[in-house]
């Protein structure tokens, strides 16, 4: 198994809740929650029951509809699964919740009994239909988990060393050199193209075959697919989600609906976007109509981007209508040959790594009436009540006319300003360039 950060967050949720509430890992299907919720089981219980509702049988489910004897509750499933559970120092996990329901809704009695831990694992699991005829308990602490960030693909590959050092590096101010930039750059490209879906890396790992990594991931992509299509049969969630690549590559200010959908009611797209937001396999950045420290009240919900919760995920949608033989965004990313047409895999990596720090996304538009020109921040994150714009580049150009407009008209409401590129570390004016592998120590 590889070393996953959320393992951690387990561990403090284990010592501070001691048993009072339910640990709820929430998370877009094949990232990895399964796994590393087997594992924390098997290190920190002396025993535990993994039930996996994609699979139990009829006769363990039925066992959720009624919970009126919990003794009774515990006997079959120590029966079912043959494994004794220990007061205090057993857990059960209720895998991939959201196809039981009634065992969600449980999860309210069971804490309160006491005497085992509960964890579940889910996807999907806000989607109305899971959840419309059951009462939510309360005694749930949800956490999310998303695709290995670029210090977990180091570790898989063995290198636990280069990560801290680039965090003392951003930390002194003080850039790599150009070689050693290069090198990192090439690193995290690499990370870029495979990606951060536990198999899609396990993959890379065995065969060091780009081919084969892009087989996983377009298996990944067709079960997203399905999901959706299970939830909305008309094909439309699908359609949304399979045009981020090409609404992205159109430069507009927002995700262009009406191009993708017709005439659709706002209603009707809102919920549509809630859906995807729900998956965890998408990532919504809002526009903000005041940029301020308190930009989640400032978001602007009909004008928004979409961006994938997954760079591999997302260099495979760009071309999955092709054999990967045609794909030669692979080869280009990999030796920095990047068109700047295909500049937005660098937008989708921060947001990516954003989202993964637990920053909301948020973007910023400005209309400039002397240049007739309209600007835009890629993405504002909140820091210390003030807001840091970040302009993100697929190059080593310095250019940044969108933060030089956007300081113009905001600039008692700023504390640092970013250039995201591919270039070394350095500072040109009050403007930090940074190399976007850097972008995780913001």
């Amino acid at each position: 198994m590889f070393r996953r950060k959320i393992y951690d967050r387990m561990l403090e949720w284990k010592t501070n809740s001691n048993g009072k509430t339910a640990l709820l890992i929430e998370g877009a299907r094949r990232v990895g929650k399964s796994t590393v919720v087997e594992e924390f089981a098997r290190k920190e219980y002396e025993s535990y029951i993994l039930i996996d509702f994609s699979r139990a049988s009829k006769e363990v489910r039925s066992l959720f509809d009624d919970i009126s004897d919990i003794n009774y509750l515990f006997l079959q499933l120590q029966l079912q699964y043959k494994t004794d559970l220990h007061e205090r120092k057993s857990v059960i996990i209720f895998d991939e919740v959201q196809l039981c329901p009634m065992a969600r809704q449980a999860i309210k009695a069971l804490v309160r009994d006491y005497r085992y831990d509960y964890i579940d694992t889910g996807s999907l699991i806000s989607i109305r239909k899971n959840v419309k005829d059951i009462l939510i308990p309360s005694e749930e602490r949800k956490i999310s988990m998303y695709p290995m960030d670029y210090e977990e693909f180091l570790w898989a590959l063995g290198d636990e060393t280069t990560f801290p050092l680039l965090g003392k590096c951003y930390e002194a101010g003080r850039g790599l050199g150009e070689q050693l930039n290069r090198k990192q750059m090439r690193q995290f490209r690499l990370y870029m193209l495979v990606g951060g879906m536990p198999q899609a890396v396990n993959e890379y790992i065995e065969t060091n075959n780009l081919r084969k990594v892009d087989e996983v991931k377009r298996d990944i992509l067709s079960l997203y697919e399905d999901d959706f299509r299970k939830i909305d049969t008309t094909g439309r969630l699908s359609f949304l989600f399979d045009s981020i690549p090409a609404q992205l590559n159109t430069n507009a200010s927002r995700y262009q609906t009406g191009a993708v959908l017709g005439s659709e009611s706002t209603e009707k797209i809102l919920e549509f976007i809630a859906e995807l937001k729900a998956s965890k396999t998408v990532l919504v950045s809002y526009r903000v109509n005041d940029p301020n420290a308190g930009m989640s009240n400032m978001k602007d919900i009909s004008r928004f981007k979409l961006f994938l919760c997954d760079t591999g995920l997302f260099v495979t949608l760009m071309f999955k209508d092709k054999d990967f033989t045609e794909n030669v965004v692979y080869d280009k990313l990999l030796n920095d040959k990047l068109s700047a047409n295909l500049g937005y895999l660098y937008e989708n990596m921060v947001a990516q790594t954003l989202t993964a720090k637990g920053d909301e996304l948020f973007y910023y538009t400005m209309f400039n009436e002397v240049s007739r020109h309209n600007y835009e921040i890629d993405f504002l994150i909140a820091r210390k009540n003030k807001v840091c714009p970040l302009e993100i580049k697929s190059s080593g150009y310095k250019t940044h006319k969108s933060l030089d407009v956007f300081t113009e008209k905001f600039s008692d409401r700023i504390l640092h300003r970013y250039l995201i590129y591919t270039k070394d570390m350095e500072k040109s004016g009050d403007i930090f360039c940074l190399p976007v592998y850097m972008v995780p120590f913001l």
